[in-house]
């Protein structure tokens, strides 16, 4: 059995390493670099491993404080966008976890800097040692966010800081008429539901680049009768027609599904359902294991302006990444 996941999981991490996201620079990482806020598995830890300057720690740890102030790391996120909660993971920090944190965060196109403006997003709070420490945003959702930066008081370590949220896709930066991906998360896309994610998440399905392992992929259970296939529902990342298509199965060999299928649905107010009035984009093909497989002739109703696609497995296994290339149309 699975433990249970809890809801803001089911957002994008944009603070992650995998989107491109950095830890910039901090107050102190004496003990533990800092660059391990961001990546993107879970912590561990290992006994009796030391290195000079103390116990081997899997995550950012500052030396005892022995003068006023606190300790700080900044961050910029992998893609801006929307923040709707964090996770501050002080997993296996439990004699050394700081007191308490706050998050300030900025929109800038530039490196904070001395002159940087921050709005503060979390106001200062008490965490638990060896912990997950979940915490609304509250102040700032409805703001675009490009830098943030954690605050510990007074010091200590902390494992990770996930930032679940939404991306933005920066029209601004596209050229007329130029194709984007609609499914990547880096452009705003995100997985709504899923019929099954048992061994892995169906956030990995719209991820940057091609899956590094097996993990790296949307992967269900065995199907044991029931329903014919597994299907997965994700908001386009902007409202648009949709022209090329990629499944990749890189690293599923003996998992990848039979077939799939490739449906979309123009539904704005994002009341979408499994059952929703979907219509066909792509028939029924086959799938080959550990491959990229292209379509463009295949897609149909390519005129048509679509929010929401569902990409359906038969019977069942894991797929690495999904592509679906087309131009976002205004929404005025």
């Amino acid at each position: 059995m699975k433990n249970e996941v809890h809801p803001y999981t089911q957002w994008v991490d944009l603070a992650s390493r995998q989107l491109g996201g950095q830890v910039l620079q901090s107050s102190d990482d004496f003990f533990a670099e800092m660059e391990n806020l961001i990546k993107p598995e879970a912590p561990v830890f290992i006994d009796g491993k030391y290195t000079d300057r103390g116990k081997w720690m899997d995550g950012w740890e500052s030396r005892r404080k022995r003068e006023e102030g606190h300790d700080w790391a900044i961050l910029r996120l992998g893609a801006a966008g929307y923040i709707v909660g964090f996770n501050v993971c002080t997993r296996f920090f439990a004699g050394n976890a700081p007191k308490q944190i706050s998050i300030e965060a900025c929109y800038s196109a530039e490196t904070p800097n001395a002159d940087t403006e921050w709005t503060m997003l979390i106001e200062q709070l008490d965490v638990q040692p060896d912990s997950d420490n979940f915490i609304d945003v509250g102040h700032g959702a409805d703001s675009i966010w490009s830098h943030l930066r954690l605050n510990i008081f007074p010091d200590g370590g902390v494992a990770r800081l996930r930032v679940y949220g939404k991306a933005v896709l920066n029209k601004d930066w596209l050229l007329p008429n130029e194709p984007v991906d609609l499914a990547a998360v880096s452009n705003g896309a995100r997985p709504l539901m899923c019929s099954d994610m048992f061994f892995s998440s169906m956030n990995n399905l719209l991820m940057p680049g091609r899956g590094v392992n097996m993990g790296d992929g949307w992967e269900t259970k065995r199907r044991r009768g029931g329903r014919e296939t597994d299907w997965i529902i994700i908001a386009l990342a902007a409202p648009g027609t949709l022209h090329k298509v990629c499944v990749d199965t890189a690293y599923f060999k003996g998992n990848f599904p039979h077939s799939f299928t490739l449906d979309a649905l123009y539904m704005p107010s994002g009341e979408v359902h499994p059952d929703s009035a979907w219509q066909p984009v792509i028939e029924r093909q086959l799938l080959s294991a550990d491959s990229e497989h292209f379509y463009r002739n295949e897609v149909i109703n390519t005129e048509q302006v679509f929010t929401h696609i569902r990409l359906s497995i038969y019977p069942d296994g894991g797929v690495s990444r999904l592509r679906v290339i087309g131009y976002p149309v205004s929404e005025e």
